[in-house]
């Protein structure tokens, strides 16, 4: 099976502390450095999703206006 050059699949144990590595591939593919921050968002029906890091401002951003009392447009 040939995978698109913009997708990636890959496996990952968690630690005994629940940690887990993110595979170097992945990590290439996003820019995720050493240091960095990254969003982890979760949904029970849907799994944990890793969002790319550029979407971090924009998430703050939302949630900051979700906190001030913002309406939710969507």
């Amino acid at each position: 099976m040939k995978t698109p050059k913009d997708k990636l699949a890959a496996s990952a144990k968690v630690g005994e502390k629940g940690q887990i590595v993110i595979p170097k591939e992945m990590r290439d593919m996003f820019s995720i450095r050493p240091g960095d921050t990254i969003i982890l968002l979760a949904d029970e029906k849907r799994g944990i999703a890793i969002p790319p890091k550029s979407m971090f401002n924009a998430f703050v951003e939302k949630m900051n206006e979700l906190m001030e009392g913002g309406e939710d447009d969507g």
